[in-house]
């Protein structure tokens, strides 16, 4: 097939499947863990923008991303359950009825998963075994999505990253989401679950949270560019980055959701346009018209879980369900930026 009739295939991949989505979701009982925070609450609008009957649950705990202000435009569209993941009794009756649950409630922190490394067992472990069996006991019919993770290849030996690329997690967050990732592969084999991963890498943004670093560290860097504060630069930031706009996972996951034929598989996401970490500081500087960028030494406990380049092969779920991220990183970062200028007192 020459160049021409694969771009034409392509191209009808991708129309069938937005038209797909587009009427897939009206009325289904859909359910997000982690539902109030920065993915899921994303999520959640634009599902009721598609008129599907939405649950989202979340634990809210402290200085994690759960925001009541995130969902205010849809807050009596929706139903709001605050239970985690861990909690048997809430998940079985949570999950029951759902016809998709998009799985976003994990702990996301690589720096906390190294200090406490028990806690990130407990959640991003033992939890998606409460949540997976509560779906096995009650509604093993379900479409189940799982946020998967850049940071379980961990060091990669060449890029771009394939989804067949060797797994050499560098820390405990990025051992652990890949375990949770084997834990939903193992339950489509074994149970039949219907369960996809999405392999996610830095995922920017409206409502994130944004009073530490811990948890997405480009809006962190917004947040100190706007407080024209100074912006550190660890070693020479050379190293290479994909950026997704929080549209286009979100979009990604609702085709994802909707497709029996993801049934099993895995997918990266990715940009199609690495940018080095000076590069995006540098334009987060100037879109913002403040901030101080500062280069300094590398803290051990960040050196230590650096992963050096990445950038991601997302030919897969391309060329199988027609998703192509459509947000260029500047104009994401004109909408982020706008986006806090406006609300920052619900962020801060």
């Amino acid at each position: 097939m020459d160049s021409n009739q694969c771009y034409t295939r392509l191209s009808k991949n991708i129309e069938r499947n937005k038209k797909m989505v587009t009427t897939y979701y009206q009325n289904k009982k859909i359910a997000i863990t982690g539902g109030l925070g920065f993915l899921g609450s994303n999520l959640a609008i634009e599902l009721v923008r598609l008129r599907a009957k939405v649950t989202v649950i979340d634990p809210m705990i402290p200085l994690y991303g759960g925001n009541l202000y995130n969902i205010k435009e849809i807050k009596d569209k929706i139903d709001i359950h605050y239970n985690d993941i861990r909690d048997e009794k809430a998940m079985k009756k949570l999950v029951k009825g759902q016809e998709v649950i998009f799985h976003i409630g994990n702990q996301t922190s690589h720096i906390d998963s190294m200090t406490d490394p028990l806690y990130d067992v407990d959640i991003n472990c033992r939890g998606n075994l409460i949540f997976l069996e509560a779906c096995r006991d009650v509604n093993p019919d379900a479409k189940i999505v799982y946020a998967g993770s850049r940071a379980q290849y961990g060091k990669v030996e060449s890029i771009p990253v394939s989804e067949e690329a060797p797994i050499h997690p560098v820390d405990i967050y990025g051992a652990n989401k890949h375990v949770g990732e084997l834990y939903h592969q193992i339950y489509h084999k074994v149970y039949g679950l219907r369960t996809t991963t999405l392999r996610l890498t830095n995922t920017y943004g409206p409502r994130h949270q944004m009073k530490h670093s811990k948890y997405g560290i480009q809006n962190w860097i917004i947040r100190l560019a706007l407080d024209n504060e100074e912006i550190p630069i660890y070693g020479d930031g050379s190293q290479l980055r994909d950026y997704n706009y929080v549209d286009d996972v979100t979009d990604a996951f609702l085709r994802v959701g909707c497709q029996q034929e993801t049934d099993g598989e895995t997918y990266n996401l990715g940009s199609g346009e690495p940018v080095s970490f000076r590069e995006m500081v540098e334009c987060v500087a100037k879109i913002a018209g403040s901030g101080k960028i500062v280069f300094l030494p590398w803290p051990a406990e960040r050196k230590r879980i650096e992963i050096g380049h990445y950038i991601a092969d997302y030919q897969k779920i391309q060329n199988k369900i027609g998703w192509n991220p459509c947000v260029h990183f500047e104009d994401g970062l004109k909408r982020t930026i706008a986006y806090y200028r406006e609300h920052r007192n619900y962020y801060w």
